[in-house]
């Protein structure tokens, strides 16, 4: 560290060389879970938004297969899954 509390770039560097790119998609992909569920609520509501959000899960999914632990895999799913049926409902009382 710099004397200001800075990180130096050298350090800045190092950091960097440790970010897995598989470890930045598992918390774009909670990002987007929880954005896409908060454009559920009927204050926020934003159909097409949650719509983007499931379908960018499912393309960041899917280049995780084989990545990531398995059960993350599933779980994601599953998060789609839930996310897709809430969809449906939050669409159907818009109709």
């Amino acid at each position: 560290m710099s004397e200001a509390g800075v990180p130096t770039e050298e350090q800045l560097r190092e950091a960097l060389a440790k970010i897995k790119v598989a470890d930045v998609l598992v918390e774009t992909m909670q990002g987007l879970a929880s954005l896409g569920y908060h454009r559920l609520n009927a204050e926020t509501r934003d159909l097409e938004q949650t719509r983007l959000a499931i379908e960018a899960l499912k393309a960041i999914g899917g280049v995780l297969v084989g990545v990531v632990p398995a059960d993350l895999t599933r779980d994601f799913n599953q998060v789609v899954a839930n996310l897709q049926l809430a969809y449906a409902s939050a669409a159907a009382e818009s109709s």
